[in-house]
Order: structure tokens, then sequence, then C-alpha cells
């Protein structure tokens, strides 16, 4: 249930919306599975289904899903920084830990960590309020050539795609510089520490930068 009500508002966040289609891509479910928990969620008062529309997180699903979020965060966080594990690990670790991190012991992450306000990905931690930042919505696209930025955020989900990534120095806190740009929807030149990249547009559009 924690990791539907999770996703849910991921795509809300994303999207403004959670389908049916949607959440269960996002989860590698079927769709009738969906349809099935949702309506086990509704019951319990979480959700609100909606005809055609999918479902809204109530404020009290809202509130699971966003500990849940945290808990993942802090994970994801302590795993890089305190156990060294690799970034493109961390959000499958992350995955099967967060369902059984106590009150006192994310309590405990968080002020071993220093109370961070985002994880290794660059994605904001929900704070012990729950209250949750909006995150600068500037992609790699929107870089003007000849202008260096720092990379601020990049998906978490797809470890060989964080893997890529990593070996391209596109990752959080990495500087990038956009050498240039081919016409016709054609890939972005940049340079990073570890030398000059051709990128696809698609990978470009998933770098959050500052």
């Amino acid at each position: 249930m924690e990791d539907y009500l999770r996703s849910i508002l991921d795509l809300e966040r994303r999207d403004g919306r959670a389908t049916t289609s949607a959440i269960a891509q996002s989860l590698g479910v079927t769709a009738p599975s969906v349809s099935e928990m949702t309506k086990r969620l509704a019951t319990l008062g979480f959700v609100e289904r909606l005809p055609y529309r999918g479902v809204v997180l109530t404020e009290a699903g809202r509130r699971v899903a966003l500990e849940v979020l945290r808990h993942h965060r802090l994970l994801e966080r302590y795993l890089v920084e305190s156990l060294g594990l690799p970034l493109h690990g961390a959000h499958a670790e992350a995955d099967r830990l967060e369902h059984a991190l106590s009150e006192e012991l994310e309590a405990r992450i968080d002020e071993v960590l220093g109370h961070p306000t985002v994880d290794p990905h660059g994605d904001p931690i929900p704070d012990r309020m729950l209250a949750l930042a909006e995150t600068d919505p500037r992609t790699l696209l929107d870089v003007s050539v000849g202008e260096e930025v720092t990379v601020a955020r990049v998906p978490d989900r797809d470890a060989s795609f964080v893997l890529y990534l990593t070996d391209l120095s596109l990752l959080p806190g990495c500087t990038v510089s956009l050498t240039g740009l081919a016409p016709f929807n054609g890939p972005l030149s940049v340079r990073t520490d570890s030398g000059e990249h051709a990128i696809g547009r698609e990978v470009a559009a998933s770098i959050f930068v500052a």
C-alpha cells in the first residue's frame, strides 16, 4: 500500500493526476491490480477514486506517502554518504528498507546526516513536518549554448541510467557546459569533468540544473 501511495504522490506532483495506467507503469504491475488496490485504499480513506481520471490522495493518504518518501530519501542519503554504496544501487536498497524504518531510527539517521534537505539524486527530502519543497523545473534542454550550469537533480529509478550518468559526470553537484545543439531535434554536446559528450534530448530533459 505504501508503494502505491508514494507512486500516486509522485504522479500527482509530476503530471497533476494519477491514472490507473500511469500507476501500473510506475510500479510494473497490471491495470486490474491497480484497480483492486485503489479500491482498498479508498475504503481505508487514503485515496478518492474519480471516474475515468484515476485517483487523488486524501490528506491521510498524502501524509502516509510523504512519510514513506522521507524514509526512502533519508535512507538513500545514508546508504551513499555513510556506507559508501554506489549511487546507482541506492534506490533499490532504500525500497527494501523504507517500510521497516522506525520513527526513532529515522530521527537518528536524520541527525547523523545533519538534517539534509535533498537525497543523493537531488530530490527534496520531506522535513520532519512532512513539508516537501518544490524543485527547479529547469532542465539541461533549457540551457543556452555556452552556458555553464550545475546538475541539481537526476532520475533515481533506473540503476543502469544512473550508472550511465555517472560515467558522463552528470550527477548532482557536477558542472556541465552546453557546447553545441544539433538542429532538427539532434543531440546536445556537453562538456563535463570527464570530457566532451553527445547526449540525446530525452536524456537532457531528465537532468535538472541550477
